[in-house]
């Protein structure tokens, strides 16, 4: 009788042990399945031990500063004012504005966490506890504001979400900064820390852009002609259309003479199978061989070299350099390694910006792989304790990564280089006629522009192509 409880019981306990792997099973599973529709992203961050949320799409950069200068007769929420590279920015206490924390001296000078945002082209930087991390959810999960909420005035919070058991507060930046309405009659708290609008551009001259070829109908045929009709035109139309779609692809005058190209490819390589792009497979085939060599790799002896050679002389004190869509750096410190070589007596400036927040913020721990010890990388490594090799002091001063999107307003210094590669085929054409603006507002005289193998930008945009070898690279007109 005891031995079959004892069976009993090491067969319920074999099932419940299933049981739970199955059902382990299942909630991997389900997350899986819910990564797929994320839709909604935030940057976390604490304020007197809550967790808060913001929309990512309203963060401008993520930053540590302090010694903000005081201003005088301000609200008790206003620490001061901020020069970040150039523009001066109001900063706001969070903490103190939503009464989570009692009213202290004004800190101007400790280093504090700030969320750079940017809200109709108005910057503002709000001080936090702590910065935590980004998180991906999706909107339908996310519950309408509760009064549970009571030391947040509810009509600031836009609402609720639950995220690996925390529980985070979205905040409404809209309602907090009277963007659009001032029908509440509570006094509108920020209305006299607007930040001042972003700088007119000086001798910015409109860029002319060739005009955008509109489809031909094909020319009517003889009719003694049986020549079937050519939908070329309408098959590449259909297939810019959804590059746009599935990759974030976008055709202009920039690239178009490649997609013409690999177009043709396109139709043997298809034979009698539809020249359409199905799926997102089918439009990353297509675009294969468009970027440029090493694209987020580590570069070769030869690439190396040949950057260099391109590289105009320029005895300049400090170089300053604009690296949009850094992604994670790998590419960003190779080229701080040509520029150390090239010039051994300057101080080197990278300003490097990508919109992957996690990209940007680990960039700075990059370790690298042994074997670039034995590489041109050589010099400019170190090895830690842990017996990993990174980039030496010297190469890591030389780089301030930001969390930025290019299509933003960009708040830099002149440049002497801009490298750029592969950046602008991944913004639409609204965005890119602003990017290259920027380009010829930022870029010095003497200055060069590197983009894409397979990007182009001719005298329509004000800028002369100058090669070396097999690289390309753009000067002012």
């Amino acid at each position: 009788m005891e031995q079959n409880e004892v069976q009993t019981t090491s067969i319920n306990e074999r099932l419940a042990q299933s049981m739970s792997m199955q059902a382990s099973a299942d909630q991997v599973q389900e997350r899986k399945e819910a990564a797929q529709f994320i839709d909604f992203k935030m940057i976390t961050f604490t304020l007197a031990g809550k967790d808060y949320g913001i929309d990512i799409m309203h963060i401008k950069e993520i930053a540590k500063a302090g010694r903000f200068t005081y201003v005088p007769n301000t609200e008790p929420f206003v620490l001061g004012v901020h020069n970040l590279r150039g523009e001066i920015i109001p900063i706001l206490d969070l903490r103190i504005f939503f009464n989570v924390m009692e009213e202290t001296e004004k800190s101007i000078k400790k280093m504090q966490n700030l969320l750079i945002l940017n809200v109709e082209d108005q910057i503002f930087g709000l001080v936090v506890d702590k910065i935590d991390k980004v998180i991906g959810v999706q909107k339908s999960t996310i519950q309408p504001p509760h009064p549970l909420f009571g030391d947040i005035n509810i009509k600031y919070i836009s609402g609720v979400v639950e995220n690996n058991g925390r529980l985070y507060v979205l905040l409404d930046v809209m309602r907090i900064f009277s963007i659009h309405e001032n029908d509440n009659a509570e006094i509108d708290k920020f209305s006299n820390v607007k930040a001042p609008p972003l700088p007119l551009k000086m001798n910015a001259q409109p860029v002319s852009q060739p005009a955008k070829q509109e489809i031909q109908a094909a020319p009517v045929q003889n009719q003694n002609e049986s020549a079937e009709p050519d939908n070329s035109a309408i098959d590449l139309k259909f297939i810019k259309e959804s590059l746009a779609q599935y990759i974030r692809f976008y055709v202009s005058d920039i690239n178009e003479k490649w997609i013409s190209k690999r177009y043709e490819e396109w139709k043997k390589i298809r034979g009698s199978q539809s020249l359409q792009l199905q799926n997102e497979k089918d439009a990353d085939d297509f675009i294969q061989g468009f970027w440029s060599v090493h694209n987020c790799e580590w570069w070769s002896k030869q690439y190396a070299d040949s950057i260099k050679a391109i590289l105009p002389d320029n005895a300049a004190r400090q170089i300053v350099v604009w690296n949009p869509g850094c992604a994670k750096g790998i590419e960003t410190y190779s080229l701080a390694c040509v520029l150390k070589e090239r010039y051994p007596q300057a101080i080197i400036r990278i300003y490097a910006q990508d919109i992957d927040l996690l990209n940007v913020s680990n960039a700075s721990l990059m370790t690298v792989p042994a074997s670039l010890a034995e590489e041109w990388y050589a010099p400019y490594l170190t090895k830690t304790a842990n017996n990993e090799y990174t980039f030496n002091k010297e190469i890591k001063e030389c780089i301030m990564f930001e969390y930025h999107d290019c299509k933003n307003a960009n708040i830099l210094p002149s440049s002497d280089i801009i490298f750029a590669r592969d950046v602008l085929s991944v913004c639409d054409e609204a965005s890119q006629k602003a990017i290259i603006s920027d380009f010829q507002e930022k870029l010095k005289g003497n200055g060069i522009i590197i983009i894409g193998d397979n990007e182009y930008l001719g005298p329509a945009y004000g800028f002369n192509e100058k090669s070396v070898g097999a690289i390309a690279a753009y000067i002012k007109d």
